[in-house]
């Protein structure tokens, strides 16, 4: 009789993925013939490759709410289950969290999207900047960071700079791609000036049905025109304020699904969306990873839009 053997890491995705779609029937859709893994959504960037749709952030770990070890697993967890972006920032937990992804990662290194920050700060300079990518590629025990991102524009005067530096890292090797976080549409059409500047990847912003100020500011029709991806980021709300939502309830139960799918999937409907929630724990993985196999019809579109308008809120930028 002809037998196949799988490897330990093939072992734990079939699991993983087994468990949640049992959990989660609506995934069993998703599943490719002849792999149990969910299908891998993805966003194309603006030179045409790929970048994942759904990832995991890591803003509040390795910051002593719970084990490291037990963040860590969630990241796991949520790699096997589809979520093959994780990001992260140099200033996040002063660089654990740079730390606890480099021990996730140390292992796949080559099926991670790995997404850094540099603080505005700490980028004034060629030196400086430098410096920065060169503390983050240690903190990560990585070669590159698929994606490196200016965290605001706040106090950064030489933009230019920036976008040099940023260009000479990509040609370095040390970074695939380069975009930045919390700019509006006024910070934008000034980066898209400058020298190179159309070469950003990505802008990463605070968005979820709770917070639609960018709506209000323009900047997702300013973004699908010049055919850069957003990336959402608290796409849960502030503190996960949406999952007590009764009409986020009475969707996930049409989906059979939870209501934190449901508000993440809402912030990757359009297919440009890239969201990023954050969770440290075992069953919210499991929760934000169903959120990839669900399709929101134009009633549960119409319901959400009449319960959650867009309004601008002042302090949308900043994570």
């Amino acid at each position: 009789m002809h037998t196949s053997l799988i490897s330990r890491r093939q072992f734990t995705l079939l699991g993983s993925a087994a468990l949640l779609s049992s959990q989660y029937p609506q995934l069993a859709l998703a599943q490719t013939q002849g792999n149990t893994m969910p299908a891998l959504k993805t966003v194309t960037l603006p030179d045409g490759s790929q970048m994942p749709a759904l990832g995991m952030g890591s803003w509040h770990l390795a910051a002593g709410r719970r084990p490291l070890a037990e963040e860590q697993a969630a990241l796991n967890l949520g790699l096997s289950l589809g979520m093959r972006l994780i990001d992260t920032a140099e200033m996040y937990s002063n660089g654990a969290s740079e730390q606890l992804v480099a021990r996730v990662i140390a292992d796949k290194r080559q099926e991670v999207f790995v997404v850094s920050k540099i603080s505005p700060q700490n980028a004034l300079s060629e030196r400086s900047i430098r410096h920065s990518c060169e503390r983050s590629l240690r903190n990560l025990n990585t070669h590159y960071m698929d994606m490196y991102l200016l965290h605001w524009p706040a106090g950064v005067k030489d933009l230019q700079t920036v976008v040099a530096t940023f260009e000479a890292l990509k040609q370095e090797g040390k970074i695939r791609h380069w975009g930045v976080s919390n700019f509006n549409v006024k910070d934008m059409q000034r980066l898209y000036s400058l020298e190179n500047g159309k070469n950003c990847a990505t802008n990463q912003v605070r968005y979820s049905l709770s917070d639609r100020s960018i709506e209000t500011l323009k900047l997702p029709e300013w973004s699908e025109q010049n055919r850069m991806p957003l990336m959402a980021y608290s796409p849960l709300g502030s503190g996960g304020s949406l999952l007590g939502n009764p009409l986020l309830a009475e969707v996930a139960k049409k989906h059979q699904s939870t209501p934190a799918a449901i508000a993440i999937a809402w912030t990757i409907r359009n297919g440009w969306t890239i969201s990023i929630p954050e969770s440290g724990n075992i069953n919210h993985i499991k929760d934000n990873a169903s959120a990839a196999a669900i399709a929101l019809d134009q009633d549960d579109l119409n319901k959400l839009d009449a319960a959650f308008p867009a309004r601008y809120i002042s302090h949308w930028s900043g994570a």
